[in-house]
């Protein structure tokens, strides 16, 4: 498949909002974007995508738990939801959609798929944090390490639920053994990650996750929404590029070397 012909496909349902977002996004770094709803699958497959990425927003409204009724609509598809994922592509979740991931046991993948290990807890601070902060990169998983180092990058939050929460200290060893912490929250030169830093009092201050195959990522931080450096807070640093510009590129140059 050539190369200016890859398909992303932005997984959607009611409530979700930051689709269009996600879909420039991931046009603007080489993708051939595409909306994909969730009464549509089925119709499309998940294996005619060369990526899928589930969005943020209040999915259903978010009742019962942040995330749970869009999982309970991707359940009937699981099987081939899990052909996509053993296929080596990426599936990723930013926000409501690392909810989504961890409401259907995908992460952090530990000990099996069946098995829920964590949960997005609401924030510590109890409301709805919706702020700049900034994340360093913390793994050598391989989408993003040619990209991004040990430098600090800035990006917006907006959730009710981002705590990641473990059901034991055995699954946190895991996923630190794994290299399975992608991005941890810091401030601006990296020697604080109190409140606000860290938005929502996370384990470990986790901003993102990966399976242990570093295929299936989920994140609350909002890389679409900083494509460009002049989407950033200014804050006496000089930003060449946005932290979406970044992380859009490495998702694009690494499925670009994946197998046909």
């Amino acid at each position: 498949m050539p190369n200016n012909e890859l398909k992303a496909g932005i997984l959607r349902m009611e409530g979700t909002n930051n689709e269009e977002e996600a879909f420039y996004s991931l046009k603007r770094s080489g993708f051939d974007s595409e909306y994909l709803h969730i009464s549509e699958i089925g119709k499309k497959r998940f294996e005619d995508y060369d990526l899928l990425f589930i969005p943020g927003g209040f999915s259903a409204g978010d009742y019962i738990r942040a995330g749970s009724i869009f999982a309970a609509r991707v359940l009937p598809h699981m099987h081939d939801l899990e052909k996509f994922i053993d296929s080596g592509k990426i599936l990723i979740g930013v926000c409501n959609g690392f909810q989504v991931l961890s409401e259907l046991g995908l992460l952090p993948d530990v000990d099996g798929r069946k098995n829920r290990n964590m949960v997005l807890a609401v924030n510590d601070s109890n409301r709805f944090e919706c702020r700049y902060t900034y994340i360093r990169y913390t793994s050598r998983n391989k989408i993003f390490r040619e990209y991004f180092s040990e430098k600090i990058f800035q990006v917006p939050v907006a959730h009710m639920e981002g705590k990641v929460l473990f059901n034991s200290d055995k699954t946190l060893d895991s996923v630190l053994d794994n290299d399975q912490m992608l991005f941890q929250y810091t401030n601006e030169n990296g020697t604080d990650s109190s409140y606000p830093w860290n938005p929502n009092g996370s384990i470990m201050d986790i901003a993102a996750l990966s399976n242990r195959s570093g295929n299936v990522i989920g994140l609350m931080p909002h890389p679409e929404r900083v494509y460009y450096n002049y989407q950033l807070m200014n804050d006496g640093n000089i930003y060449k590029e946005g932290t979406g510009k970044l992380f859009f590129d490495s998702l694009y140059q690494y499925t670009r070397k994946l197998p046909a």
